[in-house]
């Protein structure tokens, strides 16, 4: 009998996939408007995202050499609901963190405050995908990520527009608008709040705090849906000897890298490319929308995904793949337009979205070629976005977030595939590489410079990116197939 999805306890749980949204999301606003009051150079305004990402690393690290320390796996020692909770407990002395770095304009105050939020993040995660996978049948264990990944993609939609109004003031479109670096406080410490809350809601919730995703069986073959069992070809001695995960260690670095670095780069490249109707610089306070576009992108194609999550006809799930894009697109538009931006120039993104509509109809459910072509449709929107100028160019780099919206599953599915044993090892080495957002937007951002590539051309690093994805997507299908393994699957978002 197939077990039904437990709606109340994933309720709960995808609570955190919207803050993680929020704060990566709002790191995009921060950027600009330090660099600016504190007469950064572009390199190091991109130390905010490099000491939010590189904290994911450093708490992979810890937990792996404590678990080492102590003989056990530290979530099988302490639980899977405590360990979020007490993740959030870290997080919100990150968040606290704001208050001194808002008071003082501190810019190591704000960056230490950005690294705290993030290790708390790191033990999140890697608690929060595996319960989010056993809330229900194991087949459909990727339905719910995607559905916590398009919660995810609704606080990186909203996060800027809120972090926008706390800076400069109150809701208006008045473009005359100082940035106040003080206001910065304000949107954190009630993020600070809400961990703690939500912290205490975890700990006295229904959710499981242990669980069990299987034991290395190398008598069966890997099926197309069964996820949540890691199979096994003959076992090895480690995780990184499985050419699928080391290999896809490189891609998540890479993916997170290019989906963060696109966006973070991209109020330097407004200011620098993009002119108002009288010809002045485009104003720092107007790039928040086009900031909520990049990460809304995301949030279409992870809606688009989850249809998978429910229990609908399949007549039902292929009209929903084309109307949950353009939903997403209807939220994106609300939100901005209660902050009372000016929507009307977003209205020809409804034609670019098509382009993600037809990815996802080429991939036919395949990660490995879903990730071939959304990588090769990213890449020709980043060479638009350098070849052109203006918001034809802006489009251009927004449209990259359709195309990474569904990227992490499918990495993270063809990394993982044939573990067995050593799938939590090879799990929390994935966690390691979202380091990638901070090392791959410092690269950007110092080829950004006039003196080397200048901010348009600096996004070849973005192809670059691209192109190793699209590697990864032909070689990690031909190893999986050489230890018998097809994961010709649909696999939806859940970064």
């Amino acid at each position: 009998m197939q077990e039904k999805t437990k709606w109340p306890q994933l309720g709960t749980l995808i609570t955190v996939f919207f803050f993680w949204g929020f704060v990566a999301a709002s790191n995009d606003i921060l950027i600009p408007v330090f660099k600016e009051k504190l007469q950064l150079e572009q390199w190091q305004s991109q130390l905010i995202s490099v000491a939010f990402y590189f904290a994911y690393t450093i708490g992979a690290l810890l937990y792996y050499f404590i678990s080492k320390a102590i003989g056990e796996d530290i979530l099988n020692r302490i639980g899977y609901k405590n360990g979020i909770a007490l993740g959030l407990l870290i997080s919100t002395v990150g968040a606290l963190l704001f208050y001194p770095a808002a008071q003082t304009a501190s810019f190591a105050f704000l960056l230490t405050g950005l690294f705290v939020i993030g290790l708390g993040y790191s033990l999140q995660q890697t608690a929060a995908n595996p319960l989010a996978v056993i809330m229900g049948d194991p087949k459909t264990g990727s339905q719910r990520l995607s559905l916590a990944g398009g919660v995810n993609n609704f606080g990186t939609t909203i996060g800027p527009v809120l972090v926008s109004i706390a800076i400069f003031g109150s809701v208006t479109s008045d473009t005359t608008k100082i940035a106040d670096i003080g206001a910065v406080k304000t949107p954190y410490l009630i993020l600070g709040g809400l961990f703690l809350v939500v912290a205490l809601i975890f700990k006295f919730s229904s959710i499981p705090n242990k669980i069990n995703l299987g034991e290395d069986d190398t008598s069966r073959v890997a099926t197309p849906t069964d996820i949540s069992q890691p199979l096994a070809v003959p076992s090895r001695k480690s995780s990184l000897s499985y050419g699928q995960l080391s290999l896809g260690m490189v891609a998540i670095f890479i993916y997170v890298g290019v989906e963060v670095s696109t966006a973070s780069n991209l109020p330097d490249f407004m200011k620098q490319h993009v002119r108002t109707p009288d010809g002045s610089p485009f104003p720092t306070e107007s790039i928040a929308p086009f900031v909520s576009l990049y990460w809304a992108s995301l949030m279409m194609g992870r809606w688009t995904s989850s249809v998978g999550a429910f229990n609908f006809s399949n007549t039902t799930k292929g009209i929903l793949r084309f109307v949950m894009p353009y939903l997403a697109f209807a939220v994106f538009l609300i939100i901005n337009k209660l902050a009372n931006h000016d929507i009307t120039p977003f209205y020809i993104y409804s034609v670019i979205i098509i382009a993600l509509i037809v990815g996802d109809f080429l991939s036919k459910g395949s990660p490995a070629r879903q990730l071939l072509i959304f990588s090769i449709f990213g890449m020709i929107a980043l060479l638009i976005g350098i070849f052109t100028d203006g918001l034809t160019a802006v489009y251009a780099f927004t449209s990259v977030g359709l195309f990474c919206s569904t990227l992490w599953p499918c990495i993270y599915t063809l990394a993982i595939a044939g573990l067995g044993k050593h799938t939590s090892q090879g799990s929390n080495f994935l966690i390691m590489m979202i380091m990638g957002g901070g090392i791959v937007s410092l690269i950007q951002g110092v080829l950004a410079e006039d003196s080397l590539l200048g901010i348009q051309w600096s996004y070849l690093v973005g192809v670059a990116c691209f192109a190793y994805l699209a590697f990864y997507a032909v070689r990690a299908q031909t190893i999986l197939k050489s230890q018998g393994i097809d994961y010709d699957v649909t696999v939806p978002a859940g970064h």
